[in-house]
């Protein structure tokens, strides 16, 4: 399986949310999140050698919907209104990678973020 490019748009100043549903397989089904964590950064360029923002299970910027419900497969990024204004506005580089219990690395998706200058401050 090959990532899904996938760009997006983050306002600077604004809470920002994106969910997504990972299915696999035909006819395609939700992936079971349990167990699993997950981890992006966003990069000024793929070399640079420092993150501009990282989100991960961990530190509460993505969450994974567990289990075989309606909901089930779906994974939320999240970033404060505090967080994306200390972003610089311009373009980025992310990609979103899931961690298996057994240490199975896939990664979902990747693209280019843009960040819109906020004007109210």
């Amino acid at each position: 399986m090959s990532a899904a490019q996938h760009d997006l748009v983050i306002e600077q100043g604004a809470t920002w949310s994106q969910a997504v549903i990972w299915k696999t397989g035909s006819p395609a089904t939700a992936v079971n999140l349990t167990g699993y964590s997950a981890r992006a950064q966003l990069r000024s360029s793929i070399s640079a050698s420092t993150a501009a923002l990282s989100l991960t299970t961990e530190n509460g910027r993505i969450a994974l919907t567990t289990g075989s419900g309606l909901n089930a497969g779906t994974i939320t990024l999240s970033i404060t209104a505090t967080d994306t204004a200390a972003l610089a506005a311009g373009r980025y580089v992310y990609d979103l990678e899931l961690v298996s219990g057994g240490g199975q690395v896939t990664r979902l998706m990747e693209g280019v973020v843009t960040v819109s200058a906020e004007v109210t401050r």
